[in-house]
């Protein structure tokens, strides 16, 4: 596989922080008492980490500002687009999941994109955060990062909403569904 070019052009930089600022001002109840300048400030001065925010975008994502680690002096970005990431679906959890299927493939996994695009599959803790912030998946749903115990028996953990509740849920770790995808987190 071709290594990808981590980083933006100017262009696409502009429209990425166009994008960004507009989607942090209409959402102002995900991040109370943050300040875009200071947030734009430190996106200018990380190149990989902002070709990583735009891979959350490109694939549907929608990232947006959801918190402030004042100890790391670091922003917390979360997808926070309504339903699962549409270029992030019908893949299953990892890539051991993916080598064991002998028939109907999916095209990837949820692992090695998160790592690809530089970012990390959600927490089953940061999903809930996420859900204190708004209504998401309620059509769709998203693995979450498993723990070990969990994926060495063949399973691994997705949550989704409904009826105003998060569920989480297990299957196969090799299972894929055209509904389901992850969403990610990125420090920066």
């Amino acid at each position: 596989m071709a290594q990808k070019n981590k980083e933006l052009s100017l262009e696409q930089r502009e429209e990425l922080f166009g994008t960004l600022k507009a989607r942090f001002e209409k959402n102002m109840n995900r991040h109370l008492g943050l300040d875009w300048t200071n947030i734009q400030e430190k996106l200018e001065d990380t190149t990989e980490k902002l070709w990583s925010l735009n891979e959350m975008e490109v694939t549907g994502g929608e990232p947006d500002v959801v918190g402030y680690d004042e100890k790391k002096d670091e922003y917390i970005f979360y997808d926070c687009s309504a339903e699962s990431p549409k270029g992030r679906r019908s893949i299953c959890y990892d890539r051991e999941a993916l080598e064991s299927r002998k028939k109907h493939k999916p095209e990837n996994n949820a692992l090695d994109m998160a790592a690809d695009m530089g970012i990390e599959l959600l927490t089953e803790e940061q999903y809930r955060q996420l859900q204190e912030r708004g209504s998401f998946d309620m059509k769709t749903s998203s693995w979450v990062q498993t723990p070990a115990s969990i994926r060495e028996l063949g399973g691994a953990l997705f949550c989704d909403r409904r009826y105003d509740t998060v569920f989480v849920y297990h299957n196969g770790a090799e299972s894929y569904y055209a509904t389901r995808g992850f969403r990610g987190s990125l420090r920066i």
